[in-house]
């Protein structure tokens, strides 16, 4: 006699939200915003349309529930991508892991968002408060790879022109490969804030 466990519910009803949201990701990545539907979204996950209308019952839901997720996944990788920083070359190698989540699937996913939200009330009043979120712990992120005290001299203005610069180089990539540029413009600003933060 043979007997099969079986997943307990609660386990199966977080591996398909998973499932959901990493689609969600997916599926604005590949063709945007406007493509993305929760039919596509379903689809792509292998979840019937009733069970995901159960768990995200609009599209709005289901796609702001997945960048978050996968805000919090990119933090997570962030961190162990950074465990082992050289003390030698820091702030350069603290920028390459900033610069990082800039071109990211969650990344790309997440600019979709704020083009869909300019024009579309509702889903900016959803996205705004994240993206404040997620500034606010980037930015603290930032802070604390780099060994700073914020509050000194011009140091917050200098890693909020960091984000601004990385962010920017993101938005640059999402269109072309332009490695090389964004290696050069990163070397050049990792040398002005080695001289320009206060230690």
């Amino acid at each position: 006699m043979t007997s099969t466990t079986r997943t307990p519910q609660g386990e199966r009803s977080r591996l398909m939200r998973q499932r959901l949201l990493e689609a969600t990701v997916d599926s604005l990545v590949e063709v945007g915003w406007s493509g993305t539907s929760t039919t596509v979204v379903s689809h792509r996950a292998g979840v019937s349309r009733g069970a995901q209308l159960h768990h995200f019952p609009s599209k709005q839901a289901l796609v702001i529930a997945a960048v978050e997720h996968l805000t919090e996944l990119r933090r997570d990788e962030m961190a162990q991508s950074v465990a082992n920083l050289p003390q030698e070359g820091r702030t350069r190698a603290v920028l390459e892991a900033l610069a990082a989540q800039f071109v990211s699937p969650v990344f790309f996913a997440a600019l979709e968002l704020w083009v869909a939200a300019r024009t579309d009330e509702d889903l900016r009043e959803a996205v705004a408060p994240l993206e404040r979120r997620i500034g606010r712990e980037t930015h603290a992120y930032a802070v604390e790879l780099l060994g700073i005290d914020d509050s000194r001299g011009r140091n917050r203005q200098l890693v909020q022109a960091t984000l601004d610069l990385a962010r920017g180089l993101g938005l640059a990539a999402s269109l072309t490969d332009d490695t090389a540029r964004r290696a050069s413009i990163l070397d050049t600003w990792a040398d002005t804030l080695d001289t320009e933060l206060e230690r």
